[in-house]
């Protein structure tokens, strides 16, 4: 929050995404994460990270952005 300077970030994919694209929730926001001064992890189909500098999440939500349009086309 902008008030403590962290940020939560939580990713859902469907069956279909990290099966079929082998795009895994918890690799996905980790390294999403890790933008922002964190870490996280969880399922493949659900996963939740938080970072400590919430000046970084538009960066990081720029790179989750293409991360995800390179692998889903």
């Amino acid at each position: 929050t902008p008030e403590d300077g962290k940020v939560s970030l939580v990713a859902a994919f469907s069956e279909g995404i990290y099966k079929g694209k082998k795009v895994q929730a918890g690799k996905f926001i980790g390294g999403i994460a890790k933008l922002c001064g964190g870490g996280g992890g969880g399922r493949p189909n659900l996963a939740q990270a938080g970072g400590r500098d919430a000046s970084k999440l538009p960066e990081a939500l720029h790179t989750a952005k293409q991360q995800l349009r390179e692998t889903l086309g």
